[in-house]
């Protein structure tokens, strides 16, 4: 099992930027992507799990406990300092590992204190976060390492983490994401004139891995989470078989029919469809980077099981073509009320998905019977075909991890809770309008990084801070 690659801060960007923004149908506006030690150490509560080797290789520091700040008369202790300091490490790479030791400290400790100000001004202005969202929080970390929970909280346990303290940390991201979007929503705006040179500049880069699209057909063996031993070897020793024989030249879309797991493996013969690399699952990029069209790789192991791949096509998409892959999708909405909370929707919208998937219900049945998104309920939950940055981004980004067929677990967004399910995927040419929305996005995302340092700057001199003993290990 590969080691959780990301932070939790960033594991979170897709999920807490959508703490504030319309329903599913609105357009989005995400949170800005941040990366660089500064951002690791602004974006707010993480946790860094290295691989369990490195974990008992790294040597265990004993820090002395006393108060080096207080926010408003909220101590920060010097353990925590020490604590977000070693997570920073983990997470910077060799520039931050080779900072001066008083250096990280001292930015940690002002980093600490911006976040705690702002945790504070969230408290004030009565910003809360329900049991749902964090449990969303949950799954999305999960799911975007490939875990499922118990591997996640697995992992996490030998890294001496526990599901409380992990579960804090979530509501405290997605505390400070809604606290941020609330305060910087009137401060950003974007001008035609900025779209137009947006757009030019765009069609004028050289491609990167971005504009790279791949069509990757898959063989998946799933591993149960309960799997022994001698179940995990038996399904890897069949997934090296089956790889053995696609590369000995036999057809791998019948492979893929016969052995498969995966929705697509009859419909489509294991191909997952032309798109974008950013639009593959990292592992399957970085294993087929090497192969030419036509070969084998694998089996890989991920959170699901064994895969077995076969690059089928690999092109480089214009800019110019202003081409984007586009999903058909529909869902089922439900929104709390006094008669039932959020918890409850989400356990009642996991019993659809057990029924549809079972065969005892159907999708479109139950989306015109029980879904409150009026526009869509009567269309048995239709949204139709949509371009990226239709949806908010909890949706969007839940839609965007299904294949063709599959169905989400339920998404908690501030409007209610969805059940989604993805019906088709399609390259199309992008509508001149669709084209300017994509760009104001992008460009309302980078004003609101700039945004954020200004309103954390005001946040940090209105708290009244009394700087104590300097941190020290």
């Amino acid at each position: 099992m590969n080691a959780l690659r990301t932070t939790l801060s960033l594991a979170l960007l897709a999920l807490t930027a959508a703490a504030s923004h319309a329903q599913s149908s609105a357009p989005r506006t995400a949170a800005p992507a941040r990366a660089g030690i500064t951002d690791i150490m602004r974006a707010g509560p993480s946790v860094a799990v290295p691989p369990p080797a490195a974990r008992a290789a790294a040597p265990v520091q004993r820090a002395a406990e006393y108060i080096v700040a207080l926010v408003n008369s909220e101590p920060i202790t010097n353990t925590q300092v020490q604590r977000r300091a070693q997570r920073v490490l983990e997470e910077g790479g060799p520039q931050v590992a080779n900072m001066p030791r008083n250096v990280l400290l001292r930015e940690v400790l002002e980093q600490l204190i911006s976040e705690r100000a702002q945790l504070q001004l969230a408290k004030e202005q009565g910003v809360r976060v329900d049991a749902a969202a964090i449990e969303q929080g949950e799954q999305t970390v999960a799911r975007q390492n490939e875990l499922t929970l118990t591997q996640l909280y697995a992992r996490l346990s030998e890294a001496g983490l526990s599901r409380e303290e992990f579960r804090n940390n979530i509501r405290d991201q997605l505390l400070l994401t809604r606290l941020r979007e609330r305060e910087l929503e009137s401060r950003v705006r974007v001008s035609e004139r900025e779209i137009d040179e947006f757009i030019a500049e765009q069609r004028g880069e050289a491609p990167g891995a971005s504009s790279e699209r791949l069509n990757i057909a898959q063989v998946l063996l799933p591993v149960p989470d309960n799997a022994g031993e001698s179940q995990v070897a038996a399904l890897q020793k069949q997934a090296q078989e089956i790889a053995a024989r696609a590369r000995g030249g036999e057809d791998f879309a019948k492979l893929a029919g016969e052995f498969s797991r995966a929705p697509e493996a009859r419909s489509a013969g294991g191909a997952l469809g032309l798109r974008s690399a950013d639009r593959y699952p990292s592992l399957f990029v970085e294993s087929t980077r090497n192969l030419k069209v036509g070969e084998v790789t694998g089996p890989l192991r991920s959170g699901a099981g064994f895969h077995v791949l076969k690059l089928l096509a690999r092109e480089r998409a214009s800019a110019a073509a202003d081409t984007i892959t586009q999903t058909q999708v529909r869902h089922i909405l439900i929104r709390p009320d006094d008669k039932q909370s959020a918890e409850q929707i989400v356990a009642r919208l996991q019993g659809y998905k057990r029924s549809v998937q079972g065969g005892s219900a159907d999708f479109a049945a139950l989306a015109r019977e029980h879904s409150q998104d009026t526009g869509s309920a009567r269309n048995g939950g239709e949204l139709g075909w949509t371009s990226p940055g239709s949806f908010v981004p909890e949706f969007e980004q839940a839609m965007n991890q299904l294949q063709p067929g599959q169905i989400s677990e339920p998404v908690v967004s501030r409007f209610g809770v969805h059940l989604i399910q993805v019906q088709g995927r399609r390259d199309a040419k992008v509508d001149p309008r669709e084209l300017r929305q994509a760009a104001r996005n992008a460009l309302r995302d980078r004003k609101m990084d700039q945004a954020y340092e200004a309103w954390a700057q005001e946040v940090r001199h209105r708290a009244y801070v009394e700087m104590r003993e300097p941190p020290n290990s």
